[in-house]
């Protein structure tokens, strides 16, 4: 039975009064503290000091997706990217009160993209900002198996038949190319997850799924076409031709990318939202979290089964 609904609270996660012990004196005390809309998984509360400086205090949400890294491993692959030059909100200092865990960020002025429209000079930084990331690099093992790995656990834990799924994973199984050096990837790199203003790229947010991977994972993230918003020309996050911001990565990191191994992790991102949508939709249907975005996501699922016909049968994109 599906648990009762619970509204979204507009309580802060944590009181003003727990906060104190972590921030400087001269800030003066927290004015106020309003959650911040947007973003599906985590929650992000906007805090505002005496003072009229902001910052942006990130927690988990109360029903939790079960995938992703924790905060205190969101906040060190945040600072690992700040020190790499990525245009991200400066991370200050982690933190956990009464077991929850937390972290704080400069805020950021910017909003995110809602309508498709090439915007050449933005997606030109955008794939800046991913060579630039994909400069670090760590040990190397197969990402392309790990990933199908910890797909499976859900796949094979989920109750529904997903005779598509099962048809999707299998391919990907026959057809894994060759690794590449792993490097650090954003992990949800996409429309939606950067602000800009003014044209003007200004942070990339949201690292929850940040972690050591393959640097075609998150280029065919960007292209997959759940975050075109509608513009199905514009591949590349809905802001650009897929071939425009493969380019502009080309240039910027000086790697060769390889069409058909793009393909093949644009069929995986297909397969891992299915995922994640199924997750998000029990957010709302068995953890009782009152959301409408939750609900809506879960008709992603049927999106992916058939992004995943699309890309296999014949190719197509």
């Amino acid at each position: 039975m599906a648990a009762t609904p619970k509204a979204l609270s507009e309580e802060p996660p944590i009181r003003k009064e727990s906060l104190a012990r972590f921030l400087p004196e001269e800030w003066g005390g927290i004015r106020e503290m309003r959650r911040l809309r947007g973003g599906a998984i985590q929650e992000n509360w906007c805090l505002t000091f005496e003072d009229g400086q902001r910052l942006v205090l990130r927690c988990d949400p109360a029903v939790s997706l079960g995938m992703g890294i924790g905060k205190q491993e969101e906040f060190a692959m945040l600072r690992l990217a700040a020190a790499a030059g990525v245009t991200v909100p400066e991370p200050l200092f982690f933190g956990a009160i009464e077991e929850k865990p937390f972290f704080l960020m400069r805020f950021v002025p910017g909003g995110r993209i809602l309508e498709p429209g090439f915007r050449p000079r933005l997606a030109e930084a955008l794939a800046g900002e991913l060579a630039r990331l994909h400069r670090l690099e760590g040990e190397g093992f197969d990402v392309a198996r790990a990933r199908l790995q910890g797909l499976d656990r859900y796949l094979d834990a989920d109750p529904e038949p997903r005779p598509v799924a099962e048809w999707g994973r299998n391919w990907l199984r026959r057809h894994v190319p060759a690794p590449l050096p792993v490097v650090l990837a954003h992990g949800d790199f996409r429309t939606g997850n950067y602000l800009v203003e003014e044209e003007r790229l200004t942070a990339v947010l949201d690292w929850e799924f940040a972690g050591w991977g393959d640097p075609d994972e998150d280029l065919a993230w960007f292209c997959f076409r759940c975050w075109r918003l509608g513009a199905d020309t514009l591949a590349a996050g809905g802001i650009a031709p897929r071939a425009f911001f493969w380019n502009a990565y080309e240039a910027a990191s000086g790697r060769r990318l390889d069409p058909e191994r793009l393909h093949y992790w644009e069929v995986m991102a297909a397969l891992r939202y299915l995922v994640i949508a199924r997750l998000e939709r029990d957010r709302f249907l068995a953890g009782g979290e009152r959301s409408l975005q939750l609900a809506l996501i879960g008709r992603r699922i049927a999106e992916c089964e058939h992004e995943l016909l699309r890309l296999i049968d014949g190719g197509k994109r």
